[in-house]
């Protein structure tokens, strides 16, 4: 290998995969006769890590619902994201507020849907006192599904998303609040053969490192809650205000 060219594990700086469960009743947008409510256990596979590029940041969604409705049964969904640092690649030297500037490539992709999307743009990483990270990033939303045959297809728009962790401490206890809020002008046409509308979607977490508490092995298994804030969930008029429970085992 030559001397230029970083090893795998030079290139490779940090990493953290979690498996998340969460159980709450949510709501299924497109039923005929309005918006139900279904228990929906959700098992999520999540990956971040720092490379001398910059980030790689993916979670894939399993959800079931038990309702042979059409939404939510057996389905996946997916998200990866590149993220290229200007600062890792560039050198370049930023100040006061601002701690990096960048390029990142995204891909959603549902399977129930048969729906996938393309996410190019620039994010910004900002320097939040209490926060580990704090980043925003906007990118256009150009939907491939349509080529596909999948009533997932859509005309492209665009995304806004900021995302963060801030953990504390609190009575010798450790939590981290944590999550991310996006906002959608997708422009939507055809998805569930419904027109859609622009939509705010809110995903915090507050977690308690139960594991630290039990053990004292710190960041390996959390317990706490996920609110989900959605309006117009997925492009209805149906809008989402619910807390579901949370657990994380963290590799």
């Amino acid at each position: 290998m030559p001397a230029s060219v970083p090893s795998v594990a030079e290139a490779f700086t940090f990493s953290t995969t979690e498996i998340q469960f969460q159980m709450g009743r949510l709501k299924n947008p497109f039923a005929a006769s309005g918006a139900t409510k279904a228990w929906t256990p959700i098992v999520t596979l999540q990956h971040a890590s720092s490379w001398v590029f910059g980030d790689v940041f993916f979670f894939i969604d399993f959800l079931d619902d038990k309702h042979r409705d059409g939404f939510n049964d057996e389905d996946a969904y997916g998200e990866l994201y590149l993220y290229f640092s200007s600062a890792k690649l560039l050198g370049m030297k930023y100040g006061g507020a601002l701690k990096d500037v960048g390029i990142v490539a995204g891909v959603n992709a549902g399977a129930d849907p048969d729906y996938r999307g393309y996410l190019p743009g620039v994010y910004l990483d900002w320097n939040v006192p209490g926060f580990a990270f704090f980043r925003t990033q906007f990118t256009a939303l150009i939907d491939d599904s349509k080529k596909n045959g999948g009533n997932g297809s859509q005309k492209d728009g665009w995304q806004a998303d900021a995302s963060f962790a801030a953990p504390f401490e609190l009575a010798g206890q450790y939590f981290s609040f944590e999550g991310h809020i996006e906002y959608t002008e997708n422009s939507r046409n055809k998805t569930y053969n419904s027109k859609m509308k622009d939509w705010i979607l809110a995903q915090p977490q507050l977690r308690w490192d139960a594991g630290y508490a039990l053990t004292g092995k710190k960041d390996v298994f959390f317990l706490g809650t996920e609110y989900q804030f959605w309006m117009n969930k997925l492009g209805t008029n149906v809008d989402e205000s619910r807390f579901q429970g949370l657990a994380v085992v963290r590799f």
